[in-house]
C-alpha cells in the first residue's frame, strides 16, 4: 500500500489555500454539475444550471457581506489589476481628482494608475517608514471623486484595522486579500473590488460591490467591457463568464456560510493572527515582524529574521516538515505567513511550534 502523505500547510499569498470541503465538493461535481451529466465548464452559462449557480453566487455575497439593494453585485474578469484602471476610467470623470492612500505595493500600483488615467494625488503615505503603518488621512476635499484605499497589504503585511470616514466623497477599496475576513458596513463604500485569489476562491474572478449611484457619473464612450454600467445591465454576463471560478466561488461561500459566516471567521482569524504574533513578539531577537503592532494583518504575518543564511534555514526546516509558501514577496524577501480563511487554525498551530522550536535550537 501507498505511504499515507503527509499533511502539508499552505502559506502561499495567492493563488491561497481553498478550504478542503469546497474542493472536495468540486471533486464530487466534476463529471455531473446539478445533475447535469457534465461538468460547470462545458455547460452554456445560458443553461438553467449555471445561470442558478450565479444567482445563487451573488445572494450569498449579499447575505455574508450585508450587501444593501443599493448596491450591485458584479462578477468580473481581470482581476483586481484590472480594476485599478477601471475605477478611475469610470469614477474619476466628477468633481475634483481622486485622491489616493499608499499604504504598499497594491496600493501603489493603483496610485499609478489613477495617476495616469485621471490625475490622482496621494494624500497620504507610509512609503517613507517601508510601510510599515497606516497613515492618517487628511481632510478630503468635498469635490473629490472619491478616495481609494488598500485595505489589507499581502507584501508588507499591514491592515486598516478602521476604515476611514470621508463623508459625501465615495470610499473605493481594493479588499483582494481580508475580503469576507471580518464584518464592514458596505453602506459606507462607494466600491469594493476583490480579485478572488486569496481569500474567495481560485484566481478568474473578480467580485465588485458598487452604489448604483454611481454609475450617473460615468463618461460616455468607454469601451464596453470597460463600463460598469455593460456588466450591471447584463448582470455580469455580457460576455462568457468564468464558469469554472465562478462556481469554486460558490463552494467557498457556502463553507463560509457553515462556518457560521463572516463574524464566526473573523474570531477565528483573530486567534490565528494572535498566536504568530506572539511568537514574533516574546522570540524578538530572532523574528522581526515588519508592520507596527497597531497595523498588523490578520491575513499576512510578515516578519525577517537576523540575516538571509538564517532566514534560508527557517524556509527550507519549514518546508522539510510540510509548511510551505512562507517566503517573502520577492521585492522585499523575508518570510510571510498568510493565514486567510482557509487556513485551519491547526496550520496555524504547527507554524507557531515550528517557530518556538526553531527559537530553541537557536537559543
Amino acid at each position: 500500500m501507498p505511504a499515507a502523505q503527509a499533511t502539508v500547510w499552505n502559506f502561499y499569498a495567492g493563488p491561497a489555500a481553498l478550504p478542503r470541503p469546497a474542493l472536495e465538493r468540486a471533486q464530487g461535481e466534476l463529471l455531473n454539475f446539478a445533475g447535469t451529466g457534465m461538468s460547470v465548464m462545458e455547460i452554456s452559462h445560458r443553461a438553467k444550471p449555471y445561470m442558478a449557480l450565479h444567482a445563487e453566487v451573488q445572494t450569498l455575497v449579499r447575505s455574508l457581506l450585508g450587501v444593501p439593494d443599493s448596491h450591485d453585485v458584479l462578477l468580473l474578469q481581470g482581476g483586481a489589476s484590472l480594476q485599478f484602471s477601471m475605477v478611475p476610467m469610470n469614477l474619476a470623470a466628477a468633481g475634483g481628482p481622486a485622491a489616493y492612500v499608499n499604504t504598499g505595493e497594491w496600493a501603489s500600483k493603483a496610485a499609478k494608475e489613477g495617476k495616469q488615467l485621471a490625475g490622482a494625488t496621494v494624500v497620504a503615505s507610509s512609503e517613507a517608514t517601508r510601510f510599515d503603518h497606516i497613515p492618517a488621512l487628511p481632510a478630503i476635499e468635498p469635490s473629490c471623486a472619491y478616495v481609494h484605499i488598500t485595505s489589507n497589504e499581502t507584501v508588507q503585511g499591514t491592515q486598516w484595522q478602521a476604515f476611514p470616514d470621508t463623508g459625501d466623497v465615495p470610499l473605493v477599496a481594493d479588499m483582494s486579500s481580508d475580503i469576507m475576513s471580518r464584518p464592514l458596513d458596505v453602506r459606507r463604500f462607494g466600491l469594493i473590488y476583490a480579485g478572488a485569489q486569496k481569500n474567495l476562491g481560485p484566481s478568474g474572478v473578480t467580485l465588485v460591490v458598487v452604489d448604483k449611484r454611481l454609475y450617473e457619473r460615468i463618461p460616455k464612450g468607454l469601451p464596453t467591457m470597460l463600463d460598469y454600467r455593460t456588466h450591471a445591465q447584463a448582470d455580469s454576463m455580457y460576455n462568457t463568464p468564468p464558469t469554472l471560478a465562478v462556481y469554486m466561488l460558490r463552494n467557498v461561500l457556502s463553507w463560509l456560510q457553515d462556518q457560521g459566516g463572516v463574524s464566526s471567521i473573523a474570531a477565528r482569524n483573530g486567534r490565528k493572527a494572535e498566536r504568530l504574533y506572539e511568537v514574533i513578539d516574546r522570540h524578538s531577537d530572532l523574528y522581526a515582524g515588519h508592520a507596527r503592532p497597531e497595523a498588523r494583518s490578520t491575513m499576512n504575518v510578515t516578519f525577517r529574521l537576523p540575516d538571509e543564511a538564517i532566514e534560508k534555514a527557517f524556509l527550507q526546516g519549514a518546508e522539510a516538515v510540510g509548511l510551505v509558501g512562507l517566503a517573502g514577496h520577492r521585492s522585499v524577501g523575508g518570510c510571510r505567513a498568510s493565514i486567510y480563511n482557509a487556513m485551519p487554525e491547526e496550520g496555524v498551530a504547527a507554524l507557531a511550534e515550528f517557530m518556538l522550536a526553531f527559537a530553541r535550537r537557536g537559543a
